[in-house]
């Protein structure tokens, strides 16, 4: 188990930390739903662990493979919809990888990707499509 704590200090923003290494970062609402926007967006925060743990995953099956991924990129759009409730409805990911490894390997980090806990822990109406870019 990990704790982190949410601190709200107004004007709609509020600053979480990681308990066990005491990180911190800031979150706003966006722009379009009454915030600033100076910062992530809860919301925000949902598309950024999704393209992360992807990335950490085929991370760890890359290690286990003696393979180097490093240099490897993540690019998350997100949607939201615009019927209530207001909810993520698209996270639309890009994974740009810096080598194009042989057949199985490729296929091994793909099936990777999509087995990420963010990415599995979606709601199943969350359309979340993974597209790879290898050698770029």
């Amino acid at each position: 188990m990990v704790a982190i704590t949410i601190n709200y200090e107004g004007e709609l923003h509020c600053l979480a930390t990681h308990v066990p290494s005491g990180a911190a970062f800031s979150t706003d609402a966006p722009v379009d739903n009454q915030g600033k926007g100076e910062s992530f967006s809860p919301t925000d925060l949902v598309a950024a662990a999704l393209g992360s743990c992807i990335l950490t995953t085929m991370g760890i099956v890359a290690q286990r493979l003696g393979v180097d991924i490093r240099g490897a990129a993540a690019k998350v759009e997100k949607e939201m919809s615009s019927a209530p409730p207001r909810r993520i409805q698209c996270l639309r990911v890009e994974l740009f990888m810096p080598k194009a490894p042989d057949d199985e390997t490729r296929l091994k980090l793909e099936r990777a990707a999509h087995t990420c806990p963010v990415h599995k822990s979606l709601h199943p109406d969350t359309d979340a499509p993974i597209t790879f870019h290898w050698g770029t």
